[in-house]
């Protein structure tokens, strides 16, 4: 059975195995974070370190060659990585939707030879939304034949991730119907350009991406593309990752606060303390950051932990699904309501020291700014109470393109 399958496997890596692998990688990746925010530097290096551990391949079950991870230990993962630098879980966003689509794939060659190349250090990026167009009922990307064989013609915007990836994941048209492809970025008509000029998640390679008759394969077309109808796990799921984003910038928002705080001795002639770190005022800032910090990060651990019964149960109970969806749609809410403020407060730790350029500590709440305005949250709030209220439905990837059709 597909549920079987998608399980974690009996044999799987425990949290603290985990910790010994990759938290020395993440303290590596956090040593040059502000000085690649400060050059717009973008972490192929870093990337590679998490390619070569294995980082994407954390679900994969271990007798395929990965880490047989929950969906828990993933996100859990994602924070402290975020934590270290906030564009790289952002680029890695698909690809671990990707994974999972492999995971619930019916078992078979292709579906063990992608699981297997994943464990060796394939990445995936994406290539789905369309500049000016947006809704997946309207892609102007196409799959069409040339002869003998299929190519791919269209232009992507928010390619996230796919400069660092092996492959791209193309949502496009094929005579009226969504598909997903798999290309190799670095396949014969494949263009990408780092041009996403957003404020914050400089460095997510967000940009756009160009194909002009790419050959592709027939076993590259993978089924439906994004915006089909009906309940699925993938929107809750790729919500998550960004939720687990915020939550990871709390977390060193807070860090790099309290460090600033602590080496601190200047304060103001009528601070209520001898020095900063001393200042009861200053300490309730650094308090209510931490309370942020660990509330995001309990909210997204609360959804993974939905998200894990639904993909064990192989994404097919709708009651699981729509679960997971209204639990990341509610603490997408809740995540933003926490970690806008806290990014904005710390500056109240101090004078106009705090903003100086040399800390870039306006990265925070640029990066959860921008962060958050993906799915705009004004709709989901409207999309529960209109649930909770009148049983409607909860925006799966099907509100992207057509309505879901009536019974």
């Amino acid at each position: 059975m597909v549920a079987a399958m998608t399980s974690v496997e009996a044999k799987s890596t425990t949290d603290s195995e985990l910790d010994a692998i990759f938290r020395p990688i993440f303290d590596r990746i956090a040593e040059g974070a502000l000085a690649r925010e400060i050059d717009r530097s973008l972490p192929y290096e870093e990337a590679g370190w998490l390619r070569e551990a294995k980082f994407g391949a954390l679900r994969v079950p271990v007798e395929f060659g990965g880490y047989g991870v929950t969906v828990r230990q993933l996100f859990r993962l994602l924070i402290e990585l975020a934590a270290a630098e906030s564009n790289l879980p952002q680029a890695l966003r698909v690809h671990f939707s990707f994974v999972e689509d492999q995971l619930l794939a019916e078992p078979g060659p292709q579906r063990e030879r992608w699981l297997r190349a994943l464990a060796e250090g394939t990445l995936v990026g994406n290539a789905i939304t369309e500049p000016g167009v947006g809704a997946a009922d309207r892609y102007q990307t196409a799959l069409t034949a040339k002869g003998d064989q299929l190519v791919l013609n269209g232009v992507k915007y928010y390619s996230t991730g796919s400069l660092y990836a092996d492959h791209i994941l193309v949502a496009a048209d094929r005579d009226g119907e969504r598909v997903s492809i798999l290309v190799d970025a670095d396949a014969e008509g494949v263009t990408q350009h780092d041009d996403w000029d957003g404020f914050g998640q400089r460095l997510t390679a967000s940009g756009t991406t160009e194909f002009v008759d790419v050959p592709v394969a027939a076993d590259r077309v993978l089924g439906p593309g994004y915006g089909g109808a009906g309940a699925t796990y993938a929107t809750s799921y790729l919500q998550l990752v960004q939720l687990a984003v915020l939550a990871g910038i709390a977390r060193r928002a807070e860090r790099d606060t309290r460090a600033w705080v602590a080496a601190r001795t200047r304060v103001y002639s009528h601070s209520a303390g001898a020095i900063p770190r001393e200042d009861p005022l200053v300490q309730q800032v650094i308090g209510r950051l931490s309370a942020a910090a660990f509330a995001a990060e309990a909210s997204v651990l609360a959804v993974a932990d939905v998200l894990d019964r639904a993909l064990d149960n192989g994404a097919k109970n709708e009651e699981d699904l729509v679960a997971a969806e209204l639990a990341a749609t509610q603490a997408q809410i809740s995540v933003i309501d926490l970690v806008l403020p806290a990014t904005t407060q710390l500056f109240e730790v101090g004078g106009a020291s705090v903003v100086s350029e040399r800390l870039r500590l306006d990265r925070h709440w640029r990066n959860a700014r921008t962060i958050s305005v993906h799915n705009p949250v004004i709709q989901k709030a409207k999309a529960i109470g209109d649930h909770l209220l009148n049983g409607a439905d909860l925006p799966f990837a099907w509100n992207a393109g057509e309505r879901k059709p009536s019974a």
